[in-house]
């Protein structure tokens, strides 16, 4: 579950014989994608899952409470979880950043010292809606956690 991020809309194109409509995307105007997490202790810093930050969006065991703290998971449902946000049930770009909550991790298609140089005045995701450079801050904000090993790459 995740959604990719673009400095230019995407062109939407219509495929005759396959009856089909698509978008495509630029390889040169990806950001990253966003992708629900699982839980994580924002007082600590620390995700709950068993392996740390790398291990999140693979199979595994998790941690029942903050490994750190011992602070219990804050139940959520699709309409107010990182997951329902990501399938859009949840329709709030941020989250609380307190307690063991679930949240996204940010990879990067850019480096992201870059991103105030190259961010447009909006930013685009991969259904068309629109942040401002604002809003778009302040989802990246909202994902404790980042990887970089596909900046340069193409990826979706």
């Amino acid at each position: 579950m995740g959604t990719n991020y673009y400095k230019e809309p995407l062109k939407e194109e219509y495929d005759e014989e396959l009856d089909m409509k698509f978008y495509t995307d630029k390889y040169e105007s990806h950001i990253g994608k966003r992708s629900a997490a699982g839980y994580y202790c924002w007082d600590c810093k620390v995700t709950l899952k068993v392996g740390g930050e790398e291990h999140v969006h693979y199979d595994g065991d998790w941690h029942a409470k903050c490994p750190k703290c011992g602070t219990s998971r804050y139940e959520e449902t699709l309409d107010n979880s990182s997951a329902g946000r990501e399938l859009g049930f949840n329709k709030e770009n941020t989250s609380e950043h307190t307690g063991v909550r679930t949240v996204s991790s940010f990879n990067w298609a850019i480096n992201p010292d870059t991103l105030d140089d190259v961010l447009n005045e909006k930013t685009y995701n991969e259904y068309g809606d629109e942040f401002t450079k604002e809003e778009f801050k302040a989802l990246i904000n909202d994902c404790p956690i980042h990887f970089l090993g596909l900046v340069g790459k193409d990826f979706s």
